[in-house]
């Protein structure tokens, strides 16, 4: 069975001649579009809002189309590229986890993305949150060693980004899960990592929970920043704190497709802590 969810069910044949007629002719009409330097002005600014648009209501599919007409004619958009990245990112987080090898290629891809976003513009803060996101999911994917060779650059980003733009909650988020995953390496794996792959990263669950709370600050709505929240309160014991962030992001809304799968390990997750903590 085919979980990718860039895969549609199958037009009828009028449909199909008509997407073959539509992207030419939006294709024609890009490359004569006026542009304003580096940003998109005419019929381009109208095809990135509708790729948008179509991100937003988690049409991947059609958001990747979208997005993919604008390359051959927008080569030097910084906002296009991060925009890609997020895209490929988001694609594969809706796979289940048990189809890495689905999951890969995305991942891939939004790492190739987000390097041609901060290659084309350094001061573009999206760009360097994006790029970060994307080298640290594709590494949590691949494994520890990957993990660590990554994790200098996967904080410098982080941290241009924040410094660029110090309410970016995704920022905040992602460094969240920085300072998370670094306070689970022990000191003899530490001493260890660092013979192989230079300096280890450092981060400790204060830092975290920090982070997190911050970009839940910044940016309530996101199911993401109280699930990772929760993990943090699970690591130092607290699960009452852990039962109570949970419980109030089972009533966010879906925002990414990803967020279905987290409200069902959510919603697991508050059965068992309830029947942990006494309550009904």
């Amino acid at each position: 069975m085919n979980h990718d969810p860039t895969v549609q069910p199958k037009q009828n044949k009028a449909a199909r001649k008509t997407k073959h007629l539509v992207f030419p002719l939006l294709l024609l009409s890009l490359m004569q579009a006026p542009e304003a330097g580096y940003a998109l002005s005419g019929q381009k600014a109208t095809t990135l809002d509708e790729a948008d648009k179509a991100f937003k209501a988690m049409q991947y599919s059609a958001a990747d189309s979208l997005y993919n007409c604008l390359v051959p004619v927008a080569p030097e958009s910084s906002d296009l590229y991060w925009k890609l990245a997020r895209l490929n990112i988001s694609i594969a987080e809706a796979i289940p986890p048990n189809e890495r090898q689905q999951r890969m290629p995305f991942y891939a891809k939004a790492v190739e993305y987000g390097r041609k976003a901060v290659q084309l513009d350094e001061n573009n803060a999206n760009a360097h949150t994006w790029l970060a996101a994307a080298l640290a999911l594709k590494a949590d994917k691949i494994g520890a060693k990957e993990k660590l060779a990554r994790a200098a650059e996967i904080k410098r980003e982080l941290d241009k980004a924040l410094a660029l733009n110090p309410n970016d909650d995704v920022a905040w988020s992602m460094l969240g899960s920085y300072n998370y995953q670094a306070s689970q390496i022990g000191w003899f794996s530490r001493f260890m990592g660092s013979t192989f792959v230079g300096k280890m990263p450092k981060g400790n669950l204060e830092e975290a929970e920090k982070n997190f709370k911050k970009a839940i600050s910044l940016n309530p709505r996101v199911i993401r920043h109280y699930h990772e929240l929760a993990k943090v309160y699970l690591a130092k014991d607290r699960k009452k704190d852990a039962l109570d962030i949970l419980l109030a992001a089972e009533n966010k809304p879906v925002l990414m497709k990803s967020d279905i799968r987290r409200l069902e390990e959510i919603r697991k997750l508050i059965a068992k802590l309830k029947k942990e903590v006494g309550e009904h």
